[in-house]
């Protein structure tokens, strides 16, 4: 039964229903509504009530608190003084899109996620910047809202398949994350045919279709093909797929002889000894380590960087180009580099017996590896042997080899000043990295997981070290003067709420963490990892660890590295792959020669931009880790696999192979020996019946049932 209004109404009676009746309109401003589904929003459905709604809906149509949309509708009027008074309500923020067609919005001010319902999304569309307004919050719901503007468009084109009909096509989207299909008309299809891979540009959404409309800008080939799947990957995130014939032929004009005049204007580190090393199929060596020892009895150690901003100078297309690709980008079977090869591969790659310039971050230490000087600048190197880490690795345990005594020394002075980044609370992240070995078609032939070994944290800790004493150069106060603006890699403290949330999952899997200071929480994470090294939980714990940390990012303002519990810190040590790295660079060497600060707002919007880039390479790398993951298993449905749960949802259990990590779902309705429910506060799924519990971390037997290389996805089921 629904509620009747009174025909005679009291002043404060109208009052409060005429609030109500605004308050459905400003909930949903952009959708025009009449009195019958007003009335029906309100609980009302007996015909006196809906008359006496219909009379107050035209009083606020006379009073221009409501606007006509079309014959018998409404809407808030946006310039009214009701919608202006809850536009106090209102805040901006980035649409995360489920595939369901709702949505969370990322508030900018770290509020706290807030809920969007599929009718309220408004054409909004993943990684959008919108403007959202916050709906009353209901008991025992979270906080809700409706997208009331689209400010900005994270993209315009989207990648997908064709599918042709007589008078019209769609492209359906490869990307989950995109909820509807975009319409193309025939004439728009630029050659493509049906089951043909493409790129849409979405040209407009008309505010009552349901689809957006686009046309085909390039057809990529058809579905499968390495070529066309890694070229999607690229195209979906926007990157481009080769660099302008302006830019490559600019490279090409290139001095690469290095003359006497530069070489005198440099110190010469060429007679002393220095290696590089790096992955066994790395194309370019943009660092290298030089050791020696001092009459003091401490160690040189140079860390030697590939010296870009001697070739690469503002206003250059080059230089164009990099800034807007922000990053190189590794996806599996290639590298898609931010610098043409005449640069990442040849003057700028630090090659073994090759005279190279370098901008360099020379330090003297002690046995304790504690710093007694430093010296930055510009020299020029000679590097002696070119080493991967597998044969650094060999030499460390073994304790001999060529150059063994100097890789000693080094590898000890890189133990020592681990100890003491762990000492002072840095987080030992130590995660698996999955590697494939791929045929010459780029098809993966089998697939294992790489652990950082003392080789890769040799060179890692000298790195961090040349970041964080740059940093420390141009950022920490001398006296009274104030720092000069520069380019920090930072990292903020991770969300009360998520570690929290963290903190009681532990709790229930028996593990505890001390949060008393930022040291006893850093201490407690190293604790918690070193506990569950080797264990069912392992990958699983660490993932959601990862998570609930907050992300690194790029700015002038510094905040410190929480991770790496460095005050100061900098990216300087990978120019050719890293566009804040070059900044870096023309900054440290314009500060070191007496230059004026340059302006924080001209720099803190290249930083917001550069953080941008490297978080879609990062999903654009993880994007080609999937999909060579389901290549790999396509020809292996029907065989069983030991696997470990990996997440649980209300629709079923992740689960992920021992050895490869592919991850598949186990849908609970194809769970036919019981009733199953999710327990999300256990991370748990519960059979009702039986009691028998699968929980996240638990081993399990699985048997691969279906793979969808197009969509990246794996179905699984269980072996009883």
């Amino acid at each position: 039964m629904g509620k009747k209004a009174k025909t005679k109404l009291s002043r404060d009676e109208k009052k409060t229903l005429i609030q109500n009746i605004l308050g459905v309109y400003i909930d949903n401003p952009r959708s025009g509504l009449n009195y019958n589904q007003i009335s029906a929003r309100l609980g009302y459905q007996d015909r006196a009530s809906k008359d006496l709604i219909r009379l107050l809906i035209e009083e606020l149509f006379r009073n221009k608190d409501l606007v006509m949309s079309k014959r018998g509708k409404y809407q808030i009027n946006q310039e009214g003084e009701h919608f202006i008074k809850a536009q106090r309500t209102v805040i901006t923020g980035t649409v995360d899109m489920k595939s369901s067609g709702k949505a969370y919005v990322i508030p900018e001010d770290k509020s706290g996620d807030i809920f969007v319902a599929p009718e309220n999304t408004h054409h909004a569309l993943n990684g959008d910047q919108v403007s959202v307004l916050l709906l009353p919050i209901r008991k025992g719901r979270k906080k809700e809202g409706t997208i009331t503007d689209i400010l900005k468009r994270s993209k315009s084109q989207f990648v997908g398949v064709v599918e042709i009909s007589r008078n019209f096509a769609f492209l359906i989207p490869d990307n989950p994350s995109m909820p509807v299909d975009i319409f193309i008309q025939t004439s728009d299809l630029n050659g493509a045919r049906n089951g043909d891979k493409c790129i849409a540009l979405l040209t407009e959404w008309p505010e009552h279709s349901n689809n957006p409309f686009g046309r085909i800008i390039q057809v990529l080939g058809k579905p499968g093909d390495n070529q066309v799947e890694m070229q999607s990957i690229l195209a979906e995130f926007e990157f481009p797929l080769s660099f302008s014939p302006k830019a490559e032929k600019e490279a090409a004009k290139i001095q690469g002889e290095i003359t006497p005049k530069e070489i005198s204007a440099r110190k010469d580190f060429r007679d002393v000894f220095t290696i590089t090393i790096d992955p066994e199929d790395a194309k370019d060596f943009d660092d290298a380590l030089s050791l020696r020892k001092l009459e003091s009895g401490n160690w040189e150690v140079g860390v030697h960087i590939a010296d870009v901003s001697h070739y690469v100078k503002p206003g250059m297309i080059i230089d164009q180009e990099a800034y807007d690709r922000g990053t190189s980008i590794y996806l599996v079977d290639r590298v898609i580099p931010m610098l043409p090869e005449r640069l990442s591969n040849e003057l700028c790659s630090l090659k073994p017996n090759e005279d190279r310039l370098c901008f360099s971050a020379v330090f003297e230490l002690n046995e304790k590896a504690e710093v007694q000087n430093e010296w930055f600048g510009k020299t020029v190197i000679h590097s002696d042997r070119r080493f991967n880490y597998e044969e650094v690795q060999k030499i460390i345990e073994e304790g001999k080899g060529e150059y063994g005594e100097e890789i000693r020394v080094l590898n000890e002075l890189a133990t020592r000043l681990r100890e003491e980044r762990f000492r002072k609370g840095s987080i030992n992240f130590d995660s698996q990295e999955v590697r494939f070995k791929l045929d010459e078609n780029g098809k993966p032939l089998s697939i294992s997981l790489r652990e950082m070994k003392d080789s890769n944290k040799l060179i890692e800790d000298f790195m961090l070290l040349a970041n964080r004493r740059v940093a420390e150069k141009i950022g920490k106060k001398q006296g009274n003067k104030t720092p000069k603006t520069f380019v920090y890699r930072v990292h903020d403290v991770p969300n009360s709420e998520k570690l929290d949330n963290f903190v009681q999952f532990l709790k229930r899997l028996g593990y505890k963490m001390d949060l008393t200071s930022k040291k006893s929480m850093a201490q407690s994470f190293n604790n918690l990892f070193a506990r569950i090294q080797g264990t069912g939980t392992e990958t699983m714990i660490e993932t959601i660890a990862i998570r609930t940390m907050a992300k690194a990012f790029y700015s002038t303002k510094n905040i410190g590295h929480y991770g790496l519990a460095f005050p100061y810190y900098t990216h300087f040590t990978s120019p050719i792959r890293r566009y804040p790295d070059l900044m870096v660079h023309r900054l440290l060497f314009d500060y070191l020669n007496g230059a004026p600060s340059v302006s924080k707002e001209d720099y803190e919007p290249r930083c917001d931009y550069a953080s941008e880039m490297e978080r879609k390479a990062v999903d654009a790398e993880r994007m080609s880790v999937k999909y060579k993951q389901a290549e790999f298993m396509v020809d292996k449905v029907g065989q069983d696999f030991d696997a470990r749960i990996s997440g649980v949802s209300k629709w079923g259990i992740f689960a992920e192979i021992v050895g490869t990590r592919c991850e598949g779902m186990i849908r609970l309705r194809d769970m036919i020996d019981d009733y199953y429910f999710l327990d999300e506060e256990n991370f748990q799924v519960i059979g009702q019946r039986s009691g028998e519990k699968y929980k996240l971390g638990d081993p399990i037997r699985i048997r691969v049932k279906r793979i969808d290389v197009a969509k990246k996805q794996m179905d699984f089921g269980i072996v009883y």
